[in-house]
């Protein structure tokens, strides 16, 4: 099959039949095997049908990526963007919008007329643990006459994911899946001495560690040449892997680049720190006396630099980031200025940066492969603690690897130090099985969306929705064996005597009572869903949220617009407080609200006597029986740290990031952190805006504040 001049690969032509058919599809192929051509079939066919389509993306980042993309397919006319922050030709056919703002129409009163189609881009985040519900939720609340194309490179139960949603839409929904890359992948361990496949790096450790346990840890010297790596021992710059002295030395980022330049270039260097990324990019420029770019290169560079350099000034684009980029090295993360980031990735897709360090903004949505991958590390921070890399997360970044249509084969490069084998080998044995971790269900009511369903449903219409989620599905399935098992055991009774009723004899005991306790489990899987909901729905009616008609209280007013620390927030509302505080000190609140410092920093600033009033009496509500209440219902504790009222009252003032972090020390960076933490208290505000709409002096507090916050790095999305 041919589509836009191109022979589509046997996945691509099945997938477009079945969608062209008008029957929803879920696809699986990892990154880079062209998953996107089929989304874009469905955006084309949608506006030649004169119809309606919705692309959502678990990112903003993508979402902005696939917004420019289809205005250049589609012209600007016809194409939409919604999201938190912009609201840009809402009634265009094709919408491009985050999966939160999909599930929030499906649960308005905003009717979907004309819809033909709805894509979900990374369809696995369904079991993301903080924003996995909402995927359910829209996949439930979709009329089942709007086609649903999932796509996914690591949704490994794809057929138990289509049974279920086939049992939600009522029809079947195809699976189209493709395990072949375009481009093969080989994986490499890199140290000091050169590049090595797995299995040789193992047995180089066992000769290390055996070295170092008879010398009584001491270093020995080895035979030259007696560990080979690629090209006979050689490094991918020629020259012959040392051993000896050099071997107990930690391998550096240095050392890898060395390993790939010129041959493996372009590469992208994963990190788990924007300060890592920039002092990594930084390092490798200053050790570099030439460009890595070529003669063309090099004046098309020049060219790019002049003209950036007039439109967003030298304070943005100074003097070292000018030269870091002539060389063709740069860095990306989230906090890098918006004018920066948007130069970073403009300059890679003209293949102006041979080497490019930076955290996972690359690993997830922004469609920017190279022909080598690096990962610094097997280990992240995930903001609670240190932890492998998942499988899910490492094919993600490794799926970067290899440009269809330029490269025969990509890598992905492990840096690894010679001692850290006997952690590392069992990871990277899982991560070459490359067999994802099963996608789950993590649905469980919000309060937010229990007080929307009840403002449209009723009771019936409500049990039923919830009886079609990924989970009720699951539990059912678990239900039913748990059932057979219970039969089994009472059929095997009643042949040796018992009858249902009587007192079984002592010999039996054990056995009825397990029978009964299998019962049970069966009885409660099958309802738990709709205990969860009657539960939250419950405590709404006890603290006055909701009556027990259904009517709606001062609370469920504010609630059915609040999704982040939905009770904490409306009872900050409903005290009056906000009404109170001023913005600055207001947006350090919602920074307190919606982040919290990791225990290891320690701040140079203490809290000053107005920040430690308006904690106080933030401090009231936060420890108020309702938000205590919902905590113990959800498991889950709100955040609050008051420490965090500077912050954000510095960030609302004007002060750099830079200067924010005068505040505080720590051994690791931090300031993505704060940089999430300052969206997410945006996007508190925004949700804040829509409750004060006919409050028009605080409705003007907040706008002004929203679009003083909104800057820089905060508008640098992940």
């Amino acid at each position: 099959m041919e589509y836009r001049g191109f022979t589509l690969d046997d996945f691509q032509a099945d997938a477009i039949t079945h969608l062209d058919a008008g029957r929803s599809v879920l696809v699986t192929a990892p990154t880079g095997t062209g998953k996107t051509i089929i989304a874009d079939r469905v955006v084309e066919k949608a506006l030649e049908d004169g119809k309606c389509v919705i692309y959502t993306a678990p990112v903003k980042a993508l979402s902005n990526q696939k917004f420019r993309d289809y205005c250049r397919l589609h012209g600007e006319e016809n194409v939409g963007l919604v999201t938190g922050d912009l609201v840009v030709r809402r009634d265009a056919p094709c919408l491009v919008m985050t999966t939160e703002i999909l599930r929030n129409i499906l649960l308005s009163d905003e009717p979907l007329t004309n819809i033909q189609a709805v894509i979900l881009d990374e369809i696995h985040f369904l079991d993301d643990p903080d924003r996995g519900t909402v995927w359910e939720e829209v996949l439930i609340y979709l009329p089942s006459t709007i086609q649903i194309l999932g796509l996914s490179a690591t949704l490994s139960n794809v057929n138990e994911f289509s049974a279920w949603l086939g049992a939600v839409r009522g029809q079947v929904v195809e699976v189209v899946s493709e395990s072949e890359r375009s481009v093969p992948l080989e994986l490499l361990i890199g140290d000091r001495d050169g590049l090595f496949s797995p299995p040789d790096y193992n047995l180089r450790w066992k000769r290390w560690f055996s070295n170092q346990k008879n010398s009584g840890g001491h270093k020995r010297q080895g035979r030259r040449g007696d560990n080979r790596g690629r090209n006979g021992g050689r490094g991918r710059n020629g020259a012959r892997s040392q051993h000896g002295q050099d071997r107990v030395k930690p391998t550096r980022h240095t050392d890898i680049f060395k390993q790939l330049h010129p041959d493996l270039t372009p590469y992208i260097y994963f990190v788990f720190s924007r300060r890592h990324a920039e002092e990594l990019a930084r390092g490798l420029g200053r050790k570099l006396e030439y460009s890595l770019l070529k003669g063309e290169q090099r004046a098309r560079m020049k060219e790019r630099l002049r003209s950036a350099t007039e439109e967003i000034g030298v304070d943005v684009l100074d003097d070292q980031l000018y030269d870091l980029y002539s060389k063709g090295v740069a860095f990306h993360h989230a906090g890098i200025h918006v004018q920066l980031k948007a130069l970073v990735e403009s300059l890679y897709e003209d293949r102006l940066i041979e080497v490019l360090y930076t955290t996972s903004t690359f690993a997830l949505g922004i469609n920017m492969p190279a022909r080598t991958v690096v990962l610094d590390g097997l280990h992240k921070f995930d903001g609670r603690s240190t932890r492998p890399l998942r499988v899910r997360e490492f094919l993600q970044k490794a799926g970067r690897a290899g440009r269809r249509g330029l490269d025969d084969e990509g890598f992905v490069v492990i840096k690894m130090d010679k001692g850290a084998w006997y952690e590392s080998g069992p990871l990277v044995n899982g991560y070459e099985l490359a067999n994802p971790e099963r996608v789950n269900s993590s649905f469980g009511l919000s309060f937010n969306s229990i007080v929307n369903l009840v403002k449209r449903h009723d009771s019936e219409h409500i049990k039923a929705l919830l009886n079609r989620s990924f989970l009720s599905w699951h539990l059912e399935k678990r239900s039913t064996v748990l059932l057979e098992k219970a039969d089994s055991l009472e059929e095997k009774l009643s042949s040796e005597g018992w009858e249902k009723g009587e007192s079984p004899p002592k010999g039996m005991r054990s056995l009825v009572k397990e029978m009964k306790r299998l019962r049970k489990r069966s009885s409660q899987g099958v309802n738990r869903v709709w205990a969860d909901f009657e539960l939250r729905k419950n405590f709404l009616i006890e603290h006055g949220y909701l009556n027990n008609d259904d009517s709606f209280n001062s609370g469920a007013k504010v609630l059915q617009h609040i999704q982040i620390s939905e009770i904490f927030t409306t009872e900050l509302v409903l005290s009056g407080l906000l009404e109170e505080i001023d913005s600055d000190n207001l947006f350090g609140i919602f920074c307190a609200m919606t982040n919290s410092l990791p225990k290891r920093v320690q701040l140079t600033h203490k809290l000053n006597g107005e920040a430690r009033r308006i904690a106080k009496l933030v401090n009231n509500v936060r420890y108020s029986a309702p938000v205590t209440g919902a905590e113990r219902i959800t498991g889950s504790e709100v955040d609050w740290d008051p420490n965090l009222i500077q912050f954000g009252r510095g960030w609302a003032e004007g002060r750099s990031l830079v200067e924010l972090e005068l505040l505080y020390r720590s051994d690791t960076d931090i300031s993505g952190q704060l940089i999430r933490g300052f969206r997410r208290a945006k996007d508190l505000a925004t949700q804040l805006r829509e409750v004060h709409k006919e409050d028009p002096f605080t409705l003007e507090k907040l706008n002004e504040l929203i679009a003083r916050v909104k800057r820089d790095e905060v508008e640098v999305i992940d």
